[in-house]
């Protein structure tokens, strides 16, 4: 080896390169973790060095992931530090509640800045018809300081920034409310904000439960190793044999350019991408846990097999658990929960209709939106039963369109959160009902969709007429049913609940996936066109003829998503049988496994391997 060739490979090894950041899928995230382990392994007794080596090991992880944004880091980890320490020192509670207000708005700040920067540009410019544009302050700053040449009038998302965020207002939270005691240094402290399997892309770690885990020495089972080898694998084969390749042979395809596809196509390319979303995201989860796992630590479960939610309340106990439980815990409940609605909600749901009708820019949208708000306030002045319904839903919505608002601030996000609302609001209803209601109910529904798309064709209200077709079918037969047996079929019915459950959360994916990798200036005018699109196809006439083709063609990719959907929806003893079985095999019989599963699964890689999809959020 020469000189050079040494100084390129250490040059490459120790820079960051924005096309190639440091993924879990890659061969040298691998050889990076080895390297993690030989060192961890020789001081993974003593505390302090091991978290403080850690702590080093993850922002180097970080770095190569997202270059200087490292920084950014690193300035949340030491102002939440000295934050913290100030919360807990403080005797009045006056000082308290500053330095919790303090830290809140900090990260909240930082993080609207990299993520919101578009929207509130556009929004100034449409309130008062200027031409403004962002600036990268870090950009100029660092062009400045260290002579780089970054652009300055264009900002880019730092990776996992959300995640970080939240994790680190957890914390201060946590320590003004008194669940637990400020860490003891700042290097502890570096190192539960920046662990590096779960930095950038969750679980979401709450103080409470993970900061404990600094001071508990290292303890590994045999069968606890065998475990997290087979996270590991589970979430390689998720991410590569299911993830990636659906959405490089068939998914992105159809999402790229809709219109060139059949309505059929467009169908199973949004069926796909729920199985792809799942299998990405929770596959990362699985890494993360199976990795952490083998250095002794345990980080929360992010995913119970969503698709077996028998509705959408249900989902969301099951998707993304530890965003649900922040939210929840963070968000629901200091509003009120189900019991009250303060000031705060009012002000917050009033934020969150003026940011849809910036977002929209529509005047249709400001109109409608005001004759609901009306329309509610009315029927809560005349019906003390009314607005305590209202009240008891409100904060819930609210919680569900925040969660849209933080995967970005686009139109598309708004309408996903809103829908996944609507779906929690629509149930709570529906389980009041006796069959007889609901059966009328959704008949009544199916006519006035059937009416409107046989007076006024339009793609939306074809789809809308077919789904609560559907609907009403299911709840007919159901109704029939009791009245000749006396007695509902529950087995039925669940897998019922589980397929109607499945389309809505599939269908409110079409806003979710036409809002995603997009360039932030352009996401709200591409994302609506993509979501107009495909809805336009799937809605329109469909060529029958063309289906059995279709099929044919992509054998591989629907046949690979009816396996895993199969696999998703196994029992859960069955996944905790070949979990545990896997653990307790011979050591060179699950070496010989591990080896077959890597060897198998990079055979389905087609091209450049892709990021995850929630390192943009």
């Amino acid at each position: 080896m020469t000189f050079q060739t040494l100084i390129d490979f250490l040059k490459a090894t120790f820079t960051f390169d924005e096309h190639s950041p440091l993924l879990f899928t890659q061969f040298y995230f691998w050889v990076f973790f080895a390297f993690v382990m030989v060192f961890f392994s020789l001081f993974h007794r003593k505390r302090l060095l091991r978290n403080t080596f850690l702590f080093a090991v993850s922002l180097f992880f970080y770095y190569k992931t997202s270059g200087l944004f490292v920084l950014i880091l690193l300035f949340s980890t030491v102002s939440d530090f000295i934050i913290g320490k100030c919360i807990y020192n403080s005797k009045q509670q006056g000082w308290r509640r500053f330095f919790a207000f303090l830290s809140v708005f900090t990260n909240l700040a930082v993080l609207c800045y990299f993520k919101y920067a578009y929207f509130f540009t556009d929004l100034h410019n449409t309130l008062l018809h200027s031409n403004s544009h962002v600036i990268n302050y870090l950009a100029v700053w660092s062009n400045g300081f260290a002579g780089t040449h970054f652009a300055v009038d264009k900002i880019l998302l730092p990776v996992g920034v959300s995640f970080f965020t939240f994790q680190i207002i957890s914390y201060t939270v946590d320590v003004y409310k008194g669940r637990i005691k400020p860490v003891k240094n700042i290097l502890d402290f570096g190192f539960y904000v920046t662990f590096f399997p779960q930095l950038v892309a969750g679980p979401i770690v709450r103080a409470s439960e993970f900061v404990p885990q600094i001071y508990k020495p290292f303890f590994l089972t045999r069968k606890q190793f065998g475990i997290a080898v087979f996270f590991i694998l589970n979430g390689l084969v998720k991410k590569i044999v299911l993830s990636d390749y659906l959405a490089v042979n068939f998914i992105d395809r159809v999402f790229d350019n809709p219109l060139i596809f059949t309505g059929f196509e467009n169908l199973m390319a949004l069926f796909g991408y729920s199985l792809q979303v799942y299998a990405d995201f929770s596959g990362y989860t699985d890494i993360a846990i199976g990795v952490a796992m083998i250095m002794g630590f345990y980080l929360p479960k992010n995913f119970d097999s969503p698709y077996k939610a028998t509705n959408p309340s249900n989902f969301w106990k099951r998707w993304h658990i530890s965003l649900s439980r922040w939210l929840q815990n963070y968000l629901y409940i200091p509003l009120g929960g189900n019991r009250r609605a303060g000031f705060l909600s009012y002000f917050l749901i009033a934020l969150i209709a003026g940011i849809a009708i910036a977002l929209s820019q529509n005047i249709y949208v400001a109109i409608s939106i005001g004759i609901i708000a009306l329309g509610l306030g009315i029927a809560a002045g005349l019906s003390p039963k009314f607005k305590k319904n209202f009240v008891q839903n409100l904060n819930m919505m609210i919680t569900m369109l925040m969660g849209g608002l933080w995967h970005g601030a686009s139109w598309n996000f708004m309408i996903w959160g809103g829908l996944n609302g609507s779906g929690i609001l629509v149930y709570r209803i529906w389980k009041s009902m006796s069959i007889y209601v609901k059966t009328l109910f959704t008949l009544l529904i199916f006519a006035l969709f059937f009416t409107l798309n046989h007076i006024f064709p339009k793609p939306i209200f074809m789809i809308l007429a077919v789904w609560t077709g559907v609907i009403f079918g299911g709840t007919l037969l159901d109704c029939l049913y009791r009245l000749i047996a006396s007695k509902p079929l529950p087995k039925v019915n669940r897998v019922w609940s589980i397929l109607v459950t499945f389309v809505f959360i599939t269908f409110t994916r079409l806003f979710f996936r036409s809002g995603s990798n997009l360039d932030p200036a352009q996401a709200n005018e591409a994302a609506w066109d993509t979501a107009q699109n495909m809805v336009k196809r799937i809605g329109g006439a469909w060529k029958l003829d063309v289906i059995p083709q279709v099929i044919y063609e992509y054998r591989a990719v629907f046949g690979l998503f009816v396996l895993g959907m199969i696999i998703h929806w196994l029992p859960k003893r069955w996944k905790r049988w070949y979990t545990l079985n896997f653990a307790l095999l011979p050591m060179l019989a699950q070496i010989a496994i591990v080896v077959a599963v890597i060897f198998t699964s990079y055979q389905f890689i087609t091209a450049d391997l892709k990021a995850f999809i929630y390192f943009q959020f």
